[in-house]
């Protein structure tokens, strides 16, 4: 989810009244990115509180293997639900994980995650054993919100920490792989585009990408040049309007489940004591600069919507002068508990700013690594360079330099123009001597 389809970040079509409820009460972030735009890194960078080099030790995901490593090569400092684990909390993975290790090894008791293949009906899921356990007919997102209740209603005199896993608006959207009152809550005449897709476009890749967003196999039957399922093919007529208009029925489908979590916590009357962050772990394309899926260094890849609620401080906040990070989520909940940060964290906690205050040191950039570039986003600009992955060194075969102020679709690269020399210095310097300083993380071969 990328937060420019969410009602509180601006969008006057896509319906989210739960998630902009929850807004109205909370600190909201305006400019939050994640570590990496691409759903193993970003989940390890969430639980680690470190860059997805130092956490992952790679910049792509995890090989997709179920079940997950039973070894722990990764994640190896301590995780978020390790810290609440070993202060007496009750702790649990409810929906997707992608990560490796197995979900049991960095601290989670409880457990019902599915196989990493995406597909919101018919999944198969795993506990504590990382055994196929039960196969979901019905749609995941029904199961796991009753997994998610039955947790919440568990033992009442501990505390708890619960990490929850919407799978939508991830792919495969659509007719087939959402409650079909969601099928065509929107139609076409509603969708409103982003500026930066081009009108010209390659009909074939285009296809291609409608085909992978809307079926659940269809991209792993392509790359193994199986055949199709016709049912997996969209009609001959369906175009760009069609997929944006099921990605905002998708977004609409996560508000109500998130809603109904929000609900569940206010039933049980665990409202008023239970700290709640409602984030993504990147946002996607969906025909921006002609590209589909993530994993680039654009505004549409990298941004997420980021919200923290502390029911002790419900006086709302809307930030706009910081850069939040994906890696600062993990010491901001721990920090809000009144818990000590491991020493391995290298985001910072935000606390001061759910709670009111206007500055904390050095939260004016970001740092974001993909498999082709590296970037620092500043509230203001967002710098990259090429980073070739087997030397582990930024290149100068690509530089991005972008004045988001004025140009918030990124359509003027003014690197090397000599528009704004000197803050192009400025953050490539910054960009280098954090590349040079950041640790990564040793690990096996990893295939």
């Amino acid at each position: 989810m990328r937060p420019f389809e969410v009602g509180c970040y601006g969008h006057t079509v896509v319906r989210t009244p739960n998630i902009d409820r929850f807004a109205a009460k909370s600190a909201r972030f305006e400019v939050a990115v994640t570590s990496n735009p691409i759903c193993s890194p970003a989940r390890s960078s969430l639980l680690t509180g470190q860059q997805v080099r130092s956490c992952n030790g790679i910049l792509t995901n995890v090989k997709d293997r179920d079940p997950p490593n039973p070894k722990r090569e990764m994640l190896v400092d301590t995780t978020l639900p390790e810290v609440f684990r070993d202060a007496g909390y009750r702790t649990a993975l409810v929906g997707k994980w992608h990560v490796d290790p197995q979900p049991q090894l960095v601290g989670f008791d409880s457990v019902a995650y599915p196989n990493f293949e995406h597909r919101h009906y018919g999944q198969t899921y795993r506990d504590e054993t990382a055994e196929p356990v039960v196969v979901v007919d019905e749609f995941i997102g029904d199961w796991e919100l009753r997994q998610a209740r039955e947790f919440l209603a568990g033992d009442r005199d501990q505390p708890f920490f619960m990490y929850y896993n919407i799978a939508l608006p991830h792919p495969p959207i659509g007719p087939r792989q959402m409650p079909s009152r969601y099928h065509d809550m929107y139609s076409r005449d509603e969708v409103e585009f982003r500026a930066n897709i081009p009108s010209a476009r390659d009909p074939d890749n285009d296809r291609f990408w409608f085909n992978t967003y809307t079926s659940a196999d269809y991209y792993w039957r392509y790359q193994r040049q199986e055949a199709q399922d016709p049912d997996d093919l969209v009609p001959d007529d369906f175009d760009l309007a069609d997929l944006t208009r099921l990605y905002y029925a998708a977004i609409t489908c996560t508000d109500d489940q998130f809603g109904a979590l929000i609900d569940t916590l206010a039933e049980l009357g665990l409202d008023d004591n239970t700290i709640v962050v409602f984030l993504s772990d990147h946002g996607d394309n969906l025909g921006s600069h002609g590209l589909f899926n993530k994993d680039s260094l654009i505004e549409e890849s990298i941004r997420i919507p980021l919200i923290v609620h502390d029911p002790r401080d419900c006086a709302p906040v809307h930030d706009t002068t910081h850069v939040a990070s994906i890696i600062d989520v993990m010491p901001t909940v721990v920090d809000l508990a009144g818990l000590p940060t491991p020493g391995s964290v290298q985001g910072q906690s935000l606390a001061p700013i759910v709670h009111g205050g206007d500055d904390i040191p050095g939260g004016r950039a970001a740092f974001i690594e993909t498999g082709p570039m590296i970037g620092i986003r500043t509230p203001t600009h967002c710098y990259g360079m090429s980073f070739d992955l087997e030397s582990r060194r930024p290149t100068d075969n690509d530089i991005w330099f972008y004045d988001l102020t004025g140009d918030p679709l990124e359509l003027h690269n003014l690197a090397g123009t000599e528009a704004q020399p000197e803050l192009e210095q400025e953050l490539r310097q910054a960009l280098l001597a954090w590349d040079q300083s950041t640790p990564w993380l040793q690990v096996p071969e990893h295939g």
